[in-house]
């Protein structure tokens, strides 16, 4: 008998573009069948205000979560990294779905790479993680707000209103505009947000047979290990999606975990940066390791005095 899941998604191309590739994934199963329910956020409403300013959790989820507690929908799909830590109450990740590319790129002006900007040059993100560590590299350089999807922010590059904006690779990559990119940074270099290019799929966790569906068609046992112990180390540390916190996991190919993690002010001036894992196969190990090596250099204090804006 045939069923037709109910797709909790962004209104965004980049957020209907993911959820269809996870319908597609659904959709291999010849028994069922998926729709696309559209909703705006809280973080689509707000457009025009710097996403540190808004603040508050869930500003791209807690819709999403609304609809499947009413059961309007069966399942949510979410760029993880947007996912807080902390899931609404009755609420699972049923699934993560094979990572993207992970990677914070740079998409300049006229072809400009990072060491090809002037000093002065504005550089545009709505996230103090990346512009935190890019200052870090540039301290010469005027990093300032942007706000708008991935077309929105091209088009105010494009006018003239930055030099150069930093984006993620993932969501360039499944728009079809990789070939804007100017400069892939290293995830070494700018370390990534906790689950940066992966897709978070949430569901009821007392909906088994969904659970079941997701584990067998969409999830990724690599990306979903990673994306954990990624996560881990985010909730240990208190960081939430819009701390100046990069965490990046890695597996090798025979299933032992790397994570590099960085912390840092909002001026990029003072960094905190843990490096471990030369072959661990106990993932949550080694990041309560990573997030106790972190509070240990003193990641917590450069954490509280972003959220107090310092």
């Amino acid at each position: 008998m045939s069923r037709t899941i109910r797709i909790g998604s962004r209104k965004s191309r980049l957020a209907l573009v993911q959820s269809a590739h996870v319908g597609s994934l659904l959709a291999a199963d010849p028994e069922l069948r998926y729709e696309i329910v559209r909703v705006d956020t809280a973080g689509d409403k707000l457009r025009d205000v710097p996403l540190p300013e808004v603040g508050g959790k869930g500003l791209f989820t807690a819709e999403l979560e609304e609809m499947l507690r009413a059961g309007s929908v069966d399942i949510a799909v979410h760029s993880l990294k947007d996912l807080p830590g902390e899931l609404g109450a009755g609420l699972a990740v049923g699934a993560v779905a094979a990572r993207e590319d992970p990677r914070d790129v740079l998409v300049g002006r006229g072809g400009a790479t990072l060491a090809d900007l002037p000093a002065g040059a504005r550089v545009g993100t709505g996230s103090i993680r990346r512009a935190a560590q890019i200052l870090a590299l540039r301290p010469d350089l005027v990093v300032a707000s942007i706000r708008g999807n991935v077309p929105t922010r091209l088009d105010k590059l494009d006018r003239g209103e930055y030099d150069a904006v930093v984006l993620a690779a993932a969501g360039l990559r499944r728009l079809g505009l990789a070939a804007r990119v100017t400069e892939f940074f290293d995830t070494a270099a700018v370390v990534p947000a906790a689950g940066q290019g992966a897709l978070g799929i949430e569901c009821r966790a007392d909906d088994a047979d969904t659970l079941g569906v997701l584990r067998a068609r969409v999830n990724d046992t690599a990306a979903e290990a990673c994306c954990r112990a990624e996560r881990a180390v985010l909730a240990r540390l208190e960081g939430g999606c819009n701390a100046p916190l990069g965490v990046h996991a890695t597996l090798s190919d025979d299933g032992r975990m790397s994570i590099v993690a960085v912390a840092a002010d909002a001026s990029g001036r003072r960094l905190v940066r843990v490096e471990r894992g030369a072959g661990v196969a106990d993932g949550a190990a080694l990041a309560e390791a990573v997030a106790a090596e972190m509070i240990e250099k003193g990641a917590n204090e450069l954490l509280e005095a972003a959220r107090r804006g310092g």
